[in-house]
């Protein structure tokens, strides 16, 4: 259970208003007041409320939201339905931006903790199982086994992978190749290369680092196409599925008549404002509902399952 400010003064022997004054560092203390106050925090892991010090022990309402690209349009769909799944149930949400930097992940982490947030839904990566294990607050990951205490929701990546390459077989392809990031076997992208790899044994896989420039990872894919001549080719997000449907374009390779591309998210931005790219959709407001619904069960101290897995679909277009 969270530590209050009540009990800081309990077992400090002195008055709330004694430790708020520590805490804000206003009026005048004695030294032995001070230390009796900090030591008292110290014990029970308590953490200064800077959002909610008023409550005196009440929920915050407030629930942490960590992503590692929020300008990432997959991201930017889930946070706003996740905001607002969160509002309908009385939350208001902190979006924090960790760009993929641990030190960034952490500051925001002990940000949360010390205004006492009263969840956290994270799908970034960069720490360690103990930074997350450390935290009070329940915790619910999207697509990230964090730790493994912490319930994983995510869409089905392997068979999304194994639905690229079928489909992509089952519309002529002969020489098939897979475009991802350098992300591990544990992380989305390295589950759907492992479908992808399940239906094409021989398929190649090639790494083109999403931390690479723009310029570099496009001069990287048109090497690729080159050296390789594919027919077929499933990239592992949408964003890079149409950077190499521009590629191809550059290279004067028709699509879908020289090369089939297919993506892996299926946003409504693709539905509606790109419908040239077919790809594996992900059901980003059912994800959305269940991560808040595992959330709110956690919060409650209800018991709540290790794995959630949603289904994924395809979503046509004209990319094949």
């Amino acid at each position: 259970m969270i530590a209050k400010l009540t009990d800081v003064a309990e077992l400090a022997g002195v008055s709330p208003t004694t430790v708020s004054r520590v805490i804000n560092n206003k009026g005048y203390l004695s030294e032995k007041t001070k230390q009796k106050v900090q030591e008292a925090m110290k014990t029970l892991g308590y953490k200064p409320n800077n959002l909610a010090r008023g409550l005196q022990g009440k929920s915050a309402q407030l629930i942490g939201l960590i992503f590692p690209n929020i300008s990432n349009i997959f991201y930017s769909e889930l946070i706003e339905y996740l905001e607002i799944e969160l509002f309908k149930h009385g939350y208001k949400a902190i979006i924090c931006n960790s760009q993929n930097d641990p030190a960034k992940e952490r500051e925001y982490i002990e940000m949360l903790e010390a205004n006492q947030v009263d969840g956290i839904i994270s799908s970034s990566h960069n720490l360690g199982i103990d930074d997350y294990e450390r935290v009070a607050a329940p915790i619910i990951a999207f697509d990230r086994n964090l730790a493994p205490n912490i319930p994983i929701i995510s869409s089905d990546n392997f068979e999304g992978g194994k639905l690229a390459a079928k489909t992509l077989q089952k519309n002529g392809c002969q020489n098939i190749i897979m475009i991802t990031g350098n992300d591990n076997t544990d992380s989305p992208t390295g589950l759907r290369a492992l479908g992808f790899s399940f239906q094409i044994p021989e398929g190649k896989i090639f790494k083109v680092p999403n931390t690479l420039s723009t310029i570099r990872r496009e001069m990287e894919i048109k090497s690729i196409i080159a050296s390789n001549k594919p027919d077929g080719i499933f990239v592992s997000d949408d964003l890079t599925a149409i950077l190499t449907m521009k590629i191809a374009h550059q290279l004067e390779l028709k699509i879908p008549d020289n090369l089939k591309i297919i993506g892996y998210d299926g946003t409504s931005f693709i539905e509606n404002f790109f419908p040239q790219l077919t790809t594996i959709r992900q059901p980003i407001d059912e994800i959305a509902s269940l991560i808040v619904d595992v959330l709110l069960k956690k919060i409650k101290g209800e018991k709540a399952s290790k794995d959630y897995i949603l289904p994924i679909s395809l979503l046509p277009g004209g990319s094949i």
